[in-house]
């Protein structure tokens, strides 16, 4: 189990930088996003202390999904490691962010840049943590 959380702090960190290295890369690319984003009718102002929550989000993420990457690499056995982590990350990317991105749409007044950016995001995120957890978690 310290292996587990251990691996799932350092995906956590991963996460993190690659969301944060994504997000600006997007930003450069479509400038109209970061009116969205300073939209206070759609998102709290980072100096809102539960604004926290959000750093601790892929801390959380990378712990939980490095739990369920201990109870599924058998599903993905026969294969090599980077077929291994690839399939996990995008096995889970399908099953968790499109749903939840198809409701954040239908629900939140959000362009859908927004929500294609996000989800590219997650999915690059997923594939690298699927990567980790697949060389090193084995």
């Amino acid at each position: 189990m310290k292996k587990v959380i251990t691996f799932g702090l350092l995906g956590g960190l991963i996460m993190l930088a690659v969301g944060m290295l994504i997000s600006q890369l997007f930003l450069m690319v479509a400038p109209s996003l970061k009116v969205e984003y300073e939209n206070p009718n759609l998102f709290r102002p980072w100096s809102d202390p539960i604004m926290l929550l959000y750093s601790v989000h892929p801390f959380l993420s990378g712990t939980v999904l490095a739990w369920i990457w201990q109870k599924t690499k058998a599903l993905f056995s026969s294969e090599a490691s980077l077929t291994k982590g690839i399939r996990f990350g995008f096995t889970f990317w399908i099953a968790a962010t499109i749903p939840g991105m198809l409701i954040s749409y239908s629900s939140f007044p959000v362009s859908f840049l927004m929500i294609t950016t996000w989800s590219i995001s997650v999915l690059l995120q997923l594939l690298c943590l699927g990567l980790l957890f697949a060389r090193t978690l084995k």
